[in-house]
């Protein structure tokens, strides 16, 4: 064991700066035996830390290594299992119970005897030893390994110290004093005995010497015990003299206590009146002024506004704990709630009366302004009431019941006031916009008499649903089917209708201009309104309070349906956001339907006047929203826009629907179809309406929409044309849509642009191939025959060697095609092609020089056939490329 010891000293402590003081080989209860160590060591530096460590034997080899370790301080209870019998068992409880066998009850009671010494010694910490011996909880132990390992190694802690300088000093003075210590250690040991005995002496005869001064001392200590006693004795006689004096001063002092609280109290008692007097007292002017202040003058204004104000400071004031328990503050408060209800009354009453006053005074002046187009100007009305706008506020934060009264009021009378203007002002809008019918004119959609105009424009809720204006073309294709637009144009107006080449563009430029006029009048009025609602109602615009806002479209007395209040302010309100669109939505109820109503008999006079609508309703849309999107005006805008939106859609529907269902004359030559025309026209039109509009992107998709349905029904009309052949119609039409497109330069039509003129190019040769032939016929066939021959392998030059090709067959062929055959049938050509083209498209010229240009290629073509398969014949045209153009100019200059 004791080379286990030291191993273990040697390996695992001494790096670490440990001791070990006591050894016990142990395993765990009632497991394998896998035995270990648990040491108890200290630690060499202090303060010394007492542990128990656990050291098991390495798997790998020979060598111990530290497994665990735990602190002496954190050991509860040793358990040794019986304190009689041997028993290797023991229990150390740390933070768990650990349960162990020692390899024998030796070893086991010394090392709990080390314990219990390492906790007396270090930690005086109260560790329960329960089943142990008596015997070993003793500070002596038996000699043998226990007394050594447990006392003599405990003490060894201390047994070194280290020698200072001055010791080092004298030992080396003394050894070389004694040259021969190292040589003759006896010696040397017997001569430091001899000056220990000497020095011992010199001891003892300096403490006899000093025991007659203490015995000195202690006679000057009894002297002195002496003179304090007396002392005691005066100081006791002055302090019962001074006692009588000690009661009269106490007397004194309680009563300049009771004194100064007194004063204090008053002081604070006229501290508090003051402040009563001071926060709770109304001057009397302003009691008048509530009573009796005139609410019609700016000067009576100002007084009760002033009052009203004090009385709400008065009201307000916070009282000190115990002032509301005062009869006369209870009173003052009974006073002050009397004066607020008979000036809230008196207020609430006299602005009824300006409210219902203002409906009768300005519906005078409704007539002036219904002819000129305008609305009446409301601003000296905001401008009178908003002098009781704090007023208003202190209404609205002492009685809030009569403050929503009076907003209710003020909505029903301002709500038939502005519903009588703008329904005349409307009236007057829709009379202007159909005035044309006044003054004689007739419109396609509007063959009805004039007495009829009237009830139209009250009747008319939302878009007409047909595209019947006079602007739309298409009308014409179900009547007239003719390929002349003169002659298209006659007939209708034979029929009573205007074609859209004949529009009065006065009339749509009025149109706009009336239509610009509605909206830059009601936009002003709606946020001038708007304005003075949030400063007479004291409703922040810009602020938003959490709430559940109500319907837009509610009444105010139906979206304030549950509140509970407190002092008359409620508790739970909407938005005073929401309340400005609420009340604005119920005094301006009539214009969104009044506007829609406008917009539809719009369309109804001209279906493209939806055009003019869709640029300015998105314009002042799209400034509403800037200044505020949740606004009154950009909400009931916005929702009128989508209207306008839906009439644009259709009129683009109704056009395409009408293209669909085109019919053509059988009789009489197609020409430019007049829905092509009409394109021309609507995109000539939206060009100039749209010119830096917000919503350009929704005429870009109706015109992909247009120009895809205007493809369509040219390719439909080509095919069921039968007077006119089908590539003329392609080649004319395609050719007008690609002029439109390229003169009007829209960006989003590019693609179709190169796809008309495509379409033209190809079907502009097709005719040429086509209606051209083979002018020289017989010769044709006879250079097809040669070119055959060559085909088959024959070389060129032998195909004169051919019974049916030689030279004398050519010459046969070709005097059967003189000039004058040849300018006859180029003459008959042109005037066939003259039948097919229209003169509004005027491609004749175009067409006859592309014909002009296949006739040469077929001549070079026949002259390079001669001189190839007949070389060296001299066999010549008899007419030449010359004699070709010379004929074709003549013919041409002669029609």
């Amino acid at each position: 064991m004791t080379a286990i010891k030291h191993a273990l000293q040697r390996d695992i402590f001494t790096p670490n700066d440990e001791r070990l003081l006591s050894i016990v080989n142990v395993c765990k209860a009632g497991k394998k035996k896998r035995n270990c160590f648990l040491c108890a060591t200290v630690t060499t530096e202090r303060p010394v830390q007492v542990n128990v460590v656990k050291v098991k034997k390495s798997d790998k080899g020979d060598f111990y290594k530290r497994q665990t370790a735990w602190a002496l301080r954190d050991l509860a209870v040793v358990d040794a299992k019986d304190a009689v019998k041997e028993n290797p068992e023991f229990d150390l409880h740390f933070d768990k119970v650990y349960k162990w066998v020692a390899s024998s009850t030796v070893e086991k009671n010394t090392f709990i005897s080390c314990i219990w010494k390492l906790n007396q010694r270090y930690l005086r910490k109260k560790i329960d030893f329960i089943n142990v011996s008596s015997q070993l909880l003793e500070e002596s132990v038996p000699s043998g390994e226990n007394q050594s390992v447990a006392g003599g190694d405990e003490e060894a802690v201390d047994e070194y110290q280290e020698l200072n300088a001055r010791e080092e000093q004298d030992i080396e003075i003394m050894m070389e004093g004694c040259e021969y210590a190292i040589s003759n250690a006896e010696a040397f040991a017997e001569k430091l005995s001899r000056e220990l005995q000497v020095l011992d002496g010199a001891n003892i005869q300096s403490i006899m010497a000093s025991e007659k001064q203490v015995n000195i001392l202690m006679k000057l200590l009894d002297e002195a015990l002496k003179e304090v006693d007396q002392i005691e004795l005066k100081l006791s006689s002055y302090e019962e003299m001074l006692q009588s004096v000690k009661e009269q001063m106490d007397q004194i002092s309680e009563s300049n206590h009771l004194i100064h609280l007194s004063n204090t109290n008053n002081v604070k008692l006229l501290s508090e009146i003051e402040f009563l007097v001071n926060h709770m007292d109304l001057a009397k002017g302003h009691i008048k002024a509530l009573q009796e202040g005139d609410l019609t003058s700016s000067r009576g204004i100002e007084a009760c506004t002033n009052a009203a104000d004090a009385l709400l400071q008065c009201m307000n004031v916070a009282l000190r704990p115990g002032h509301d328990m005062l009869h006369a503050v209870k009173q003052q408060q009974q006073r002050f709630s009397d004066l607020r209800e008979q000036f809230a009354r008196r207020l609430a009453s006299h602005l009824n009366s300006v409210f219902v006053q203002q409906g009768h005074d300005q519906s005078s002046t409704l007539a002036q302004h219904s002819v000129e187009l305008t609305l009446p100007n409301h601003h000296p009305f905001h401008r009178d009431l908003l002098r009781y706008a704090k007023l208003m506020e202190w209404l609205k934060n002492t009685d809030y019941g009569k403050y929503e009264g009076l907003t209710k009021n003020y909505m029903d009378y301002l709500s038939r006031l502005y519903e009588r203007e703008i329904k005349d002002f409307f009236e007057v809008a829709k009379i202007k916009m159909t005035g044309t019918t006044r003054e004689g004119k007739k419109f396609a959609t509007l063959p009805r008499k004039e007495s009829a105009v009237k009830q139209e424009t009250e009747s008319l809720h939302g878009s007409s649903g047909k595209l019947t204006g006079s602007t739309s073309s298409l009308n014409k294709l179900s009547v007239q089917s003719s390929g002349n637009r003169r002659s298209q144009s006659s007939s209708l107006l034979d029929m009573g209708n205007m074609s859209a080449s004949d529009l009065d563009v006065a009339d749509r430029t009025k149109f706009d201009k009336i239509f610009e006029q509605v909206l830059s009048e009601l936009e002003p009025l709606c946020l001038a309104e708007q304005d003075f609602i949030s400063k007479f109602f004291k409703l922040q615009q810009h602020q938003s309070i959490s709430g559940t806002g109500t319907n837009e479209a509610e009444e105010m007395d139906g979206g304030t349906s549950s509140r509970s209040y407190t002092s008359g302010v409620p508790q739970t309100i909407s938005s005073e956001k929401d309340m400005i669109r609420q009340m604005m939505t119920k005094i301006f109820r009539c214009i969104e339907p009044e506007l829609n109503n406008l917009i539809a008999l719009g369309d109804k006079i001209d279906s493209f006047n939806s055009l003019y609508m869709l640029v300015k309703m998105s314009h002042h849309v799209w400034t509403a929203q800037n200044v505020d999107p949740a606004s009154f005006l950009s909400t009931t805008l916005g929702n009128v826009l989508v209207t306008v939106k839906r009439n644009f859609d259709k009129c683009i529907s109704n056009q395409m629907k009408q293209m669909d269902e085109v019919k053509i004359s059988k009789k009489s030559k197609v020409g430019i179809l007049p829905f092509v025309a009409e394109f021309e026209e609507f995109a000539a039109l939206a060009e100039s309406i749209f010119k830096n509009a917000e919503r350009r992107g929704d005429l870009d998709k109706a015109y992909i929409k247009l120009i895809r349905a205007v493809f369509v029904s040219v390719e439909k009309v080509a095919n069921e044309s039968q007077k006119t052949p089908r590539d003329v119609v392609m080649m004319e039409n395609f050719h007008h849509i690609f002029a439109t497109l390229s003169r009007l330069k829209i960006s989003c039509l590019e693609a179709e642009k190169k796809e008309a003129k495509q379409k033209y190019t190809d079907h502009l040769q097709s005719y040429v191939i086509y209606s051209l032939g083979q002018p020289l016929e017989k010769l044709n066939h006879f250079f097809e025959g040669v070119e055959a021959r060559v085909a088959q392998g024959i070389r060129e030059e032998e195909v004169s060697y051919q019974l049916a090709f030689n030279k004398q067959e050519l010459r046969k062929v070709i005097k059967e095609y003189p000039g004058k055959e040849v300018k006859k049938g180029l003459d008959n050509l042109y005037k066939k092609v003259d039948k097919h083209l229209c003169e509004e498209e005027n491609l004749l010229q175009v067409v006859w020089h592309s014909m002009q240009d296949e006739f040469i290629r077929q001549y070079k073509h026949f002259e390079g056939l001669i001189a190839r398969c007949y070389p060296g014949s001299g066999i010549t045209m008899e007419f030449t490329i010359q004699d070709i153009l010379d004929y074709c100019s003549s013919i041409a200059q002669s029609h």
